[in-house]
Order: C-alpha cells, then structure tokens, then sequence
C-alpha cells in the first residue's frame, strides 16, 4: 500500500509529543482528517496563538503571557518553591494554603545525560533570594531530583535561609506533576529541613 505523504509527515509531527507513539500519532493524524475545515483552522490558530504570546516569566521563569506571572506579581516573595518544570507549578498549585512563589529551574543535574548545574537555572535562583525565608525543594522524588535538591540547599543554606524539602507522599521515581492534590498537600506540609 503507498503511502499519502501528508498523513506520514502529520503522524510523525505528532509523534514528537512527549508520550506519543507512533500508533497514537497515526490514529491523531487520522482523526484530523475527518475534521472540517473550522476545527482544523481553529487547532492551527491556537499553536500558532500559544507560539506568539507565551513567554518565560522574567522572575521565574513559569510560562506566562505577561513579562511577570500573575504568581510573582500577588504572592508572598519570602518564599520560593522550587520545581523543575512548569508542568509542575500547576500540579503545585493544586497544594491547598501555599501562598509564596515558585522558581522554575528548567531541568534537573543530571551527569548521565551531560546536564551539570550551569544547564538549569540555579542562577537565577540565587538572585532572588534577598528577603527569602524558605526555599522548598519540589523536584522529583528521583535520583536527579534528589541530587538537584541536594546541590541547591548546599549553596542556599551558606546564605542562613531555611530550606527544606517536600515530604516523601510522592513515590519515589514517580513525577511531581502526576501527584494527586491530596498527596501534594500532605507533601508540602511535612516538608523537611535540608
């Protein structure tokens, strides 16, 4: 069977998604075709509109459509909860009392995969800790995340700000984002000191 060559470049586009397969991306680019002609514009519009106007926060780097996030604009600065991906500030979020800030480092340490502590944004995070109180380690209950959170309490704790670590409710080489809100908040409040 020859195959339609639009169909095979839509499925491998999809097949670049985190978690997309190549059966999955045939059956989306499959399913687009049955599509008329205003829901296909309207999904093309809505990359090309999230390409256009979402940004890195200048303060914390979260995705935003403003130079500051409204988290960084209204919350309590004093303290910095520290995650590695915007993915993570939403499943954060769903941490019922928690009322400071976040900071996106943008990745994790890694030396198998050659990523050090000049590849995540460990300086962008030094920078803002002027009034700082507490700083919450939220990375990955995984080995990177680990040693990430190890690293970054190690150069925080010479400044004498608290830093602490999100309780172990989150299985160990789960991710942060896939966390249930209970179990979040039960993490975020039996945090520990590092």
């Amino acid at each position: 069977m020859k195959k339609i060559e639009s169909i095979a470049q839509l499925a491998s586009l999809f097949s670049t998604l985190p978690g997309v397969g190549a059966k999955t991306a045939q059956r989306y680019a499959y399913s687009v075709i049955d599509w008329d002609e205003e829901r296909a514009q309207a999904f093309c519009d809505a990359i090309q509109n999230v390409k256009k106007t979402v940004r890195r926060c200048a303060v914390c780097n979260d995705f935003t459509d403003k130079p500051v996030c409204d988290i960084c604009s209204t919350r309590d600065s004093s303290i910095i909860c520290v995650v590695s991906y915007p993915k993570d500030v939403i499943a954060m979020e769903k941490v019922s009392g928690y009322k400071g800030v976040y900071h996106v480092l943008n990745g994790t340490i890694s030396p198998l995969d050659g990523k050090g502590p000049d590849d995540i944004d460990v300086k962008g995070l030094l920078k803002r800790l002027d009034g700082v109180k507490e700083v919450i380690m939220a990375t990955n209950p995984d080995v990177e995340g680990e040693a990430t959170a190890i690293y970054i309490a190690r150069l925080i704790k010479t400044m004498g700000i608290k830093v602490s670590r999100i309780a172990q409710g989150i299985s160990m080489g789960s991710e942060v984002e896939y966390a249930d809100e209970v179990t979040l908040t039960r993490a975020m409040e039996s945090r520990t000191e590092l």
